[in-house]
């Protein structure tokens, strides 16, 4: 499911610009068009991230930010016309994770989006005691690999190797940076350990159960993504 985001201006041109450009990137969007409707958005439906704009009707987006932030995480870059320090320190206090001024080029504002998305994974991925994809679950407290409940048997490095693959779901991980992640440092330029336990794995799940989790990336390297 692509990330969704709540996009909170009343602009209408900005809006729908904005829609479109987010549109185009493969994200999902609801709109609100003040502060009190951006605000119930916010807290009722499942969103990924949002973008405020600081002059709104009804609530502004300063409040409607500080409100969010006593009950959820969730990433929000702040929209402004202002130029001033003090906005930019005030909505930064209350919670914001970044603050972009009007106009901007739309490269920046979904260069920021995708560091904001890839920072609330990484968030979510320390917090999380259980890693799965599908019916494939690591328990990280139990120190258990299960397949619709059934137990896996992996040495200490395979369910290193497993665990570090899950935690960047969906992310294409060189051979070096596995090795230098899973093993240390001590292994530098011994990437072939990466292939050899690549196949232990796929042979213990993927061709076990009949399921692809673990894809080659021809020239790069290995990544485990949800099909």
């Amino acid at each position: 499911m692509p990330p969704k985001i709540l996009l909170v201006e009343d602009e209408e041109k900005i809006a729908r610009f904005l829609e479109l450009e987010l549109q185009y990137e493969g994200y999902l969007v609801e709109k609100a068009h003040d502060g009190r409707e951006g605000l119930k958005k916010a807290l009722e439906d499942n969103i990924d991230l949002i973008i405020l704009d600081v002059m709104l009707p009804g609530l502004n987006g300063m409040e409607v930010c500080r409100r969010i932030r006593q009950s959820s995480e969730v990433p929000i870059i702040m929209l402004t016309a202002k130029d001033s320090t003090m906005d930019k320190v005030m909505g930064l206090d209350i919670g914001a994770d970044d603050y972009v001024t009007k106009p901007f080029a739309i490269e920046e504002l979904l260069a920021r989006i995708r560091v904001a998305l890839k920072r609330k994974r990484g968030k979510i991925n320390e917090n999380s005691k259980v890693l799965s994809i599908e019916d494939l679950k690591l328990d990280l407290e139990k120190h258990l690999v299960t397949y619709k409940d059934e137990p896996i048997n992996l040495t200490k490095r395979e369910f290193d190797l497993l665990k570090y693959l899950l935690k960047n779901k969906n992310i294409v991980l060189s051979r070096d940076k596995i090795l230098e992640e899973v093993w240390g440092y001590e292994y530098a330029g011994d990437t072939n350990l990466v292939d050899v336990y690549i196949r232990y794995l796929r042979s213990k799940i993927d061709q076990k159960y009949n399921k692809k989790f673990i894809h080659t990336v021809r020239g790069v390297g290995y990544q485990i993504k949800d099909e």
